[in-house]
Formats: C-alpha cells, sequence, structure tokens
C-alpha cells in the first residue's frame, strides 16, 4: 500500500475534509487561530467618512495661493471622534487632528509642519496641493465588499480587521479533540531514571506542542491542569487495544508514535486492521516510510514513526494537512520557497527524501540552502538546527550543486 507522498497528502486531505467539523459562534477576542466559518462583508464604506490623515489644518483647495502666501482664519478645533456642523467659507481653516472627520467645505489638510501660526491666524505659502492628507470615504473598502474570506485562518490582523467592521463575534469552525499515545518499552519518562537500554521520552512532548500550536484541543493524561499531554503504553498489544479504544471514544484525532513499523513489537497496523480500518500504511518518504493512516470508531488515526525527526517531519507533511482541513483551512499546505543548493547532495533511494538544511542569503540577493550534516532521524538537535525541509524528489538520485529546489519552512510549533 505504499504511496508517494503527493497521494497520500491527497488521501489524507480528501477524508479529512469529508470529516469537516461543526460551527461555533465565538467572541473575537478569543478567534485569533482560529479558522473563520464565513465569508465577512464590509457593512458600510471603510473609511465612512472623509477624515485627516495628518495632523494640520483643513482648508478648501481652491483658497490655497498659487505663489506667496495665503491668511486663513482658524475657526476651531477639531479632535478625532468630534463632529462640526460649521462649513468653512473663504478665507477659513480648522485646527485638525489624525483621524477626525473633515469638516464640510474643506477637502484639503495642510500638514502643521508647513504652517505658521499667528494668533488666530494660520499663514499658509504656495507649493500645496489641494486634496491632499486626506483619506476619502470608501478609500480601504466599500459597502458589501469581501473583507475576509471563510476558510482564513485569522491572524492579529484579520482581528483587527473584523473590528473594524463591527464585529463582535464571529462563526468559525471547531478545533478538533486530539489524543496522543506515545508507546515503546525503551521510553521512560524525563526525571525518571533511565537504564543503559532506554532513552527518554521526547516525541510526547514535542507532538503536543505542534497538536496546539495547529489548533487542536489535546485530551491530558489526566484531568490536572498540568497533567501530561500524552499516554506512554508500553509494546503490549492488549494495553495498545484499550488506549486505543479509550483515546478514539474521547477524541476525533488520535496520533501515535512508534510502533507502527514490521517489527515484532509493531503491533499498531494490525491493531488498526482489526479495531477499524486503515486507509494507507507506508508512504515513499524518508525519514517517515511506515506513517499509517486508519480510523478507529470514527476517530482519524495517524500512526507516526517512533524516530523523532521521523515523526516531525510526517507530522509537518501529512498531519498538519489533515488537521487544517478538518478545521476549515483554505492553505492546506506550507508555502514553498525556491532556493539554490550550496552542495551537490544524493541518495540511493527511490522515495521523497526531506533534508534538513538552513536558509542563506548570496551575494547577489538569491536565497540558498545549505543541507545540514546532521540527517540521521534520531537526531532532534539536527532538526533544531535547520530552518527548512529541502524536497528531493523521489524520481531523482543526484542534486547539483547551484540546482534550484523546494524548501518548506519548519513550523517549530
Amino acid at each position: 500500500m505504499s504511496l508517494s507522498l503527493e497521494e497520500a497528502q491527497q488521501r489524507v486531505v480528501s477524508i479529512c475534509k469529508s470529516r469537516q467539523l461543526a460551527i461555533d459562534t465565538i467572541p473575537l477576542q478569543v478567534a485569533v487561530g482560529r479558522v473563520l466559518a464565513e465569508d465577512a462583508h464590509a457593512s458600510d464604506d471603510i473609511p465612512a467618512f472623509d477624515n485627516s490623515a495628518m495632523d494640520g489644518f483643513a482648508v478648501r483647495g481652491e483658497d490655497l495661493p498659487c505663489e506667496g502666501e495665503a491668511r486663513f482664519q482658524v475657526m476651531e478645533t477639531l479632535l478625532a471622534g468630534h463632529v462640526t456642523q460649521r462649513v468653512l467659507g473663504v478665507g477659513q481653516c480648522m485646527r485638525i487632528m489624525t483621524g477626525a472627520r473633515m469638516p464640510n467645505g474643506a477637502d484639503t489638510v495642510v500638514i502643521k509642519e508647513r504652517v505658521r501660526v499667528e494668533a488666530n491666524i494660520a499663514v499658509i505659502g504656495a507649493g500645496e496641493r489641494q486634496g491632499s492628507n486626506v483619506r476619502p470615504r470608501g478609500e480601504e473598502m466599500l459597502a458589501g465588499q469581501l473583507a475576509v474570506g471563510r476558510g482564513q485562518r485569522i491572524r492579529a490582523t484579520h482581528a483587527s480587521l473584523l473590528a473594524s467592521l463591527g464585529m463582535d463575534r464571529v462563526r468559525v469552525f471547531r478545533q478538533p479533540r486530539a489524543s496522543i499515545i506515545s508507546t515503546g518499552d525503551e521510553l521512560v519518562m524525563p526525571g525518571q531514571s533511565c537504564s543503559g537500554a532506554q532513552i527518554y521520552n521526547s516525541n510526547g512532548f514535542g507532538l503536543a506542542a505542534l497538536l496546539g500550536g495547529a489548533g487542536a484541543q489535546l485530551d491530558r493524561a489526566d484531568e490536572s491542569p498540568d497533567g501530561l499531554p500524552f499516554r506512554h503504553v508500553a509494546d503490549d498489544r492488549e494495553q495498545l487495544r484499550c488506549a486505543l479504544l479509550d483515546a478514539a471514544r474521547a477524541s476525533e484525532v488520535v496520533i501515535t508514535s512508534g510502533g507502527v513499523s514490521a517489527g515484532e513489537a509493531d503491533h499498531l497496523p494490525g491493531l488498526v486492521r482489526e479495531l477499524g480500518q486503515v486507509h494507507f500504511w507506508k508512504v515513499r518518504l524518508r525519514p517517515g516510510m511506515p506513517f499509517l493512516f486508519g480510523e478507529i470508531e470514527g476517530a482519524l488515526l495517524f500512526c507516526l514513526p517512533g524516530n523523532p525527526v521521523s515523526s516531525l517531519v510526517t507530522f509537518q507533511s501529512l498531519v498538519r494537512p489533515a488537521l487544517r482541513a478538518l478545521q476549515g483551512d483554505r492553505e492546506l499546505h506550507p508555502r514553498w520557497l525556491n532556493a539554490r543548493l550550496v552542495a551537490p547532495v544524493r541518495k540511493q533511494h527511490q522515495r521523497t527524501e526531506m533534508l534538513r538544511g538552513s536558509l542563506e542569503s548570496g551575494e547577489d540577493g538569491t536565497l540558498n540552502v545549505r543541507v545540514s550534516s546532521r540527517q540521521g532521524s534520531a537526531m532532534i538537535s539536527g532538526m533544531l538546527a535547520a530552518d527548512v525541509l529541502v524536497e528531493f524528489p523521489e524520481s531523482a538520485q543526484t542534486l547539483d550543486a547551484g540546482q534550484v529546489v523546494r524548501v518548506f519552512p519548519i513550523q517549530h510549533d
């Protein structure tokens, strides 16, 4: 059932899109990071009135001098948020602050640094342009215009724009509930004694951080606020069966780490077939070939390899797009960049390889990428030192120095 990386991504996304989550209505102040579930349109022009772009003096443009100076009587001061009923006449002006509504009759603002004030008179010299320093009504957006589209993950700027539309609540897709199961007799928790044949459990912590950053609500191993965000299960088939069923009944997404290859203690492929359905097992990807995607009792199951880098790479390549699809996100895959290889790389296998690399700026301003020498799938430090994944296509065996390749920025959270 081994699929190419592209085929695996397409299958994951297709299934997850069909399971798109329900919609919640939430306050705008907690909406950052959530995905908008309906289009947001401007209910009025933005700005809704002509206003000053600078602190200065509002005048009639036709009164500006072509040469020499002109004198204007200062009628009043306009602050942002205040309105005047006065209409400017010939030779009159008003002191105005940034954002204040333009008074009737005025169409130009002369910045205060270019005005000389003598008692109640503003003296303005030649060279000012009619209509300058004014933000016209509807300059940013007209009533009815689309402001933020459905499927947009809300960031700080989106929240600010939605607030400018007068929205205090928004409709968003619900976040998936997720459980993590870390497997392996060789794992012990940090803080515990570690024998000569054991290693500390790192995947549980890394995957929990990645899931939280991808918008999932984590099911904790116990009910306390500081409880572990994952469960550790030994390489015992019955214990793993019970853990899978418990997680599937509590969550919509279950992530496992380890136990998914073809070894004596790799129970997951057989258990998933027995308890539910395997959508595919194995991807032509390095690191991360033994990845399994399936479901148990309606919960989507992503079984990741146990090697830490394999786990992180498969999360970036396959799990994150799945979580985005579940939440209605229109940007399912990370944006890629083009960069030139600093040195040649080679491989012996027929799989897509995701190499860890670091971006550099060339002397001519082009983007270069240097592949790390630390490519072992157990080397977490090699992942941490990198800022991109370099795509080595399945069909290629050699990439030459100077060749342009696709690189994917690593999302560390």
